[in-house]
């Protein structure tokens, strides 16, 4: 079944990302609250939010890949309907880093002048690919389009330019700080924990999910 192709690989990432979540959440690790929720709570949310954004990524992207089950459903509504759900649980994971970040704020042992360096660090590569997705990748190509129109899109090269001449996994790479950035200002421990797991967790879907998708659209070895 080609949805699972790989994804035995990405339950082992996941498992060990997780136990490595749990085991350095021990003790006092985890002092705080925010919004009468405690930091163990809005932690396990922050790390419960990737997981459900990467598995709805794997079952519809493929659905849509191989069986066209999107479009079946939804018609020429089915990439909007998908972008929908994307953004949502996109959104979703800073706002639970955020949560988490204040929850947990204090408990990072460094001078706050040098969290506030190191968070504002992580402001101009985020900016930069922003603008590099506008003016040069697109918002349909970053949404997966080429997942709903393969033949269309397997005669398109590859982005090279902006931040993607740098790598071509920007938006993995440097998309990401923006997921370190309230936990560096606010000294959250607990916060970069999260942070490292997201940034981590998105390179299991990258090597067991989109990069075997892309060798079946682009076809390549």
């Amino acid at each position: 079944m080609r949805i699972l192709e790989k994804q035995g690989y990405h339950l082992v990432s996941l498992i060990f990302l997780l136990s490595g979540v749990y085991f350095f959440s021990q003790g006092d690790f985890l002092e705080g609250a925010f919004l009468g929720v405690s930091s163990r709570t809005w932690l396990w949310l922050s790390i419960l939010a990737p997981v459900v954004h990467q598995v709805y990524v794997v079952i519809f992207w493929r659905a849509e890949l191989h069986y066209q089950l999107l479009t079946s459903w939804f018609g020429e509504r089915a990439f909007f309907v998908w972008g929908l759900g994307f953004m949502v649980l996109l959104l979703a994971r800073p706002v639970f880093i955020f949560g988490l970040a204040i929850a947990n704020q204090g408990t990072l042992p460094i001078p706050d002048w040098l969290g506030i360096f190191l968070s504002i660090l992580c402001i101009p590569p985020v900016m930069y690919l922003g603008y590099s997705v506008l003016k040069y990748f697109g918002i349909k190509r970053a949404l997966g389009m080429d997942h709903f129109q393969p033949r269309i899109y397997r005669d398109m090269p590859f982005v090279k330019k902006g931040i993607f001449q740098w790598s071509s996994n920007s938006m993995y790479l440097y998309g990401f700080l923006l997921l370190w950035f309230p936990c560096l200002l606010l000294l959250s421990k607990a916060g970069l924990l999260s942070a490292l797991f997201s940034h981590l967790y998105i390179w299991v879907h990258y090597y067991f999910t989109e990069y075997p998708d892309m060798k079946f659209i682009y076809q390549f070895e």
